[in-house]
């Protein structure tokens, strides 16, 4: 697997944390650990099962303000239309290629 293969599967499985069915894993998850081992569930156990999901949270709730913004910015673009289009289809790159046109761009203005 490549650099930018191993990237790019990163930035995938961020996004799919932030999916209803990855609540759907965890309850699942935790529903199958009481069942089938419910001795080991104490203290220790639950604070897992809360930060995990605490972090299904956080990752919805960016994940949803990101896209809005998107959204928001992408009109903006289509009703200036003076816009450069590598920057305006930079959505489809990963966050180091967004990080090293960002520098460019910075270098040249």
């Amino acid at each position: 697997m490549t650099s930018n293969q191993v990237r790019s599967a990163i930035t995938h499985i961020g996004t799919l944390t932030s999916r209803p069915q990855a609540f759907l894993i965890f309850f699942a998850y935790a529903g199958l650990w009481l069942i089938f081992d419910r001795r080991s569930v104490d203290w220790h156990a639950i604070a897992t099962l809360a930060t995990w999901a605490m972090t299904l949270f956080i990752q919805r709730a960016e994940h949803r303000d990101t896209q809005a913004l998107h959204a928001k910015l992408d009109e903006l673009v289509r009703a200036v239309g003076e816009a450069d289009s590598e920057t305006a289809r930079i959505d489809n790159k990963e966050p180091e290629e967004i990080e090293a046109q960002r520098e460019r761009k910075q270098e040249d203005g």
